[in-house]
């Protein structure tokens, strides 16, 4: 048996396919979901799903939102999501060191989060990354 996956950000559904598990970033840690999940609502963090397709695990950052999981059905609705194909492992990398900078120096609250969450979506990148070639 497996589970439909829909992946849907403002701006477009960025997965929509069928696997046999998947590993969510949810806000109380990671969770897994195989068929026959009982019914479930989580918040979703920012960090890496992990979609497991015939022994292959393909990774996609989640930028924080919410999930749903009914009938092996699990519905997704992000504030944004990435795919490891899109991510730059450059870019990425000089986000974090950015993102540490810009923590260091903040002074307001503001900052503070802003750098935490620009820090925490450049680590779910590098780490999705991380995924694909090991």
């Amino acid at each position: 048996m497996t589970l439909n996956i829909r992946v849907i950000a403002p701006d477009r559904t960025v997965w929509d396919a069928s696997a046999e598990e998947v590993i969510l970033p949810s806000s109380t840690g990671q969770l897994g979901i195989l068929s026959g999940h009982i019914p479930l609502l989580t918040a979703l963090d920012i960090g890496v799903m992990r979609v497991r397709i015939d022994k292959e695990w393909i990774p996609i950052v989640l930028l924080g939102g919410f999930a749903e999981v009914e009938n092996n059905k699990i519905t997704i609705l992000v504030n944004g999501a990435e795919e490891v194909t899109d991510i730059d492992a450059e870019v990425a990398q000089q986000s974090l060191e950015e993102a540490y900078n810009l923590l260091a120096e903040a002074t307001t609250n503001k900052a503070k989060i802003e750098a935490t969450q620009n820090m925490r979506k450049a680590r779910a990148r590098l780490q999705a990354i991380a995924n694909v070639t090991t």
